[in-house]
């Protein structure tokens, strides 16, 4: 099934995601509620999935009535295969179909190598590499099934591109992983018409980064992990900024691209 050439489409058009139905996984909150807004602020129905599911309802209340869409909120654990499928399911009965997956939910507990125990690592693990292998396995069923083509994304982090502080080596093998695995599910979905593209953010202070990050460097003070915290451009990212990069991706502007992984970093990577 090719992807459609888009080329005469109206720039409107091109990023307009109306009649679209999109899954967020860790959608509750930070990162993860600023995608959902930026895809139903261009049209598209929504699904939250979240851990805390009164998150993820209070999320899908709040961006229906600002843009008017179709929402709804459920609870989701990304590392459990039975829970992703179920929410999956709810997206096509509840919104009526699937086109677009966001894997975004991801973890970093902050833990030495010497210290860390295999449950940490499995945990890590278990939620920024089975969890988009499960998003994007659970979504291609579905998407295949409808025959209509569709995109997955996966929030990736500048951590699949280097090291980025100490006690974090399990967030960055796990989303060394996630970017490996976006190439190769973009090879094995492609006769499908599912393209796969990767978003890799540097730091962005949100709500559980910004606990996450103080444990990561010993304290709050961002001088004391340069790689996190600095970019050339002058400023620390915001959640929009990576949302914007995402409906990117979503969109038919990106038609032609997939299996890349997109950095939106500021530079830092430079």
């Amino acid at each position: 099934m090719p992807i459609p050439d888009v080329s005469s489409k109206p720039l409107v058009d091109l990023v307009s995601l109306r009649g679209r139905r999109a899954v967020v996984t860790g959608g509750g909150r930070g990162l993860g509620k600023a995608i959902a807004f930026r895809l139903a602020e261009s049209g598209a129905d929504l699904l939250i999935g979240d851990i805390d599911q009164n998150q993820a309802v209070t999320a899908a209340e709040e961006l229906a009535e600002r843009h008017g869409v179709n929402a709804v909120g459920v609870a989701m654990d990304v590392a459990d295969g039975a829970s992703v499928a179920a929410a999956a399911d709810s997206a096509v009965a509840e919104l009526g179909g699937l086109d677009i997956w966001i894997n975004n939910a991801g973890i970093f507990p902050a833990v030495s190598v010497l210290e860390m125990s295999e449950e940490t690592w499995d945990q890590v693990f278990g939620v920024n590499a089975r969890g988009v292998f499960l998003g994007a396995r659970e979504a291609a069923r579905r998407i295949a099934d409808a025959g209509t083509g569709g995109v997955i994304v996966n929030i990736i982090s500048t951590a699949g591109f280097r090291g980025s502080a100490p006690g974090l080596a399990a967030y960055v093998g796990s989303k060394h992983a996630a970017r490996g695995l976006t190439r190769e599910l973009a090879l094995e979905l492609a006769p499908l018409g599912i393209r796969v593209l990767g978003v890799a953010p540097s730091y962005v202070p949100t709500e559980g980064n910004t606990f996450a990050s103080a444990a990561a460097v010993d304290g709050p003070d961002p001088s004391s992990a340069p790689l996190m915290f600095t970019s050339p451009i002058g400023r620390l990212g915001v959640p929009d900024d990576i949302a914007r990069v995402v409906l990117f991706c979503a969109s038919d502007l990106s038609a032609f691209m997939t299996g890349s992984t997109l950095l939106a970093d500021g530079g830092s990577t430079a």
